[in-house]
């Protein structure tokens, strides 16, 4: 800080002139506070740092989901396709093609029922069937004799396939075939 005594000292400020006479006057500057202090930088780096690491597990989580739906379409048209192709078979081993007359018909042959053989020319040789072609998916087939809205369980058959995916989660459909 520097101190001088003058006889007149003209000081200017804002266009406006200002008279000193024979006083001591004190020099000195005030600066303004520039940047930030280290407590405020502190502070700015923790509230980042959270929202950073919010933001992160959202994106985490979407990334590991999004192949999610991806393998599930995929189980999803697998088994479908596997029960299309079920059900484009004959409901037994002795319905005729074309399914008229029906096995268990006053005209047709009896059902021979669900007994699996090598053909794959009926619903029932399906039961137990397990496919392993593809290395993500096992679809395993199940076909039982049961009964809905009103047709008995003799003349219907409920088709139910599995399909297992990587992560342990398993896809199942099933439908109807009738004895018509």
């Amino acid at each position: 800080m520097n101190t001088h005594a003058y006889s007149n000292i003209y000081i200017h400020t804002h266009s406006r002139t200002h008279s000193y006479t024979n006083k001591v006057i004190f020099l000195y500057s005030v600066k303004k506070q520039q940047g930030v202090t280290l407590i405020e930088t502190i502070v700015f780096l923790v509230v980042v740092s959270i929202a950073l690491g919010a933001v992160m597990n959202v994106f985490s989580t979407g990334v590991v989901n999004s192949v999610d739906p991806v393998v599930r379409s995929r189980a999803l048209s697998l088994a479908q396709a596997q029960l299309d192709d079920i059900l484009s078979r004959s409901f037994d081993e002795n319905s005729p093609a074309g399914g008229i007359p029906a096995c268990d018909s006053t005209l047709g042959l009896a059902c021979a029922g669900i007994a699996a053989d090598a053909d794959f020319d009926d619903v029932g040789d399906y039961n137990g069937f397990v496919n392993n072609s593809d290395p993500n998916h096992t679809l395993t087939v199940s076909v039982v004799n049961a009964s809905f809205a009103g047709v008995l369980a003799a003349q219907a058959r409920l088709i139910t396939i599995q399909t297992s995916m990587p992560d342990g989660d398993v896809v199942t459909i099933s439908a109807y075939k009738t004895n018509f």
